[in-house]
């Protein structure tokens, strides 16, 4: 089984990825540009944004008519582990 494989064992893809791309973002990320970054849909993504953001893990910051994305601490700190096991199984490869 490849690190990918074992990963999606571990872990829901698409949900970890969001987290991990809310970390790696080098500019303001929204529900939109982060559905596109993942290939899921808009309404998939903002369902499970809704759910971390009732769990503390991220913050949505109006601007104008749009919400910016944005870590808590906690959501910050679970998306970094994430990363790095993501990165230990991929390395298996």
């Amino acid at each position: 089984m490849d690190g990918k494989s074992i990963f999606n064992v571990f872990f829901r893809e698409k949900p970890a990825m969001m987290l991990v791309n809310l970390k790696n973002a080098k500019g303001p990320v929204y529900a939109s540009s982060l559905a596109k970054s993942i290939d899921c849909t808009y309404s998939h993504v903002v369902k499970i944004l809704q759910e971390m953001q009732k769990s503390g893990l991220i913050n949505f910051e109006k601007q104008g008519r749009l919400k910016l994305l944005t870590l808590t601490k906690p959501g910050s700190e679970i998306a970094e582990h994430i990363d790095g096991i993501r990165g230990l199984l991929l390395s298996r490869d």
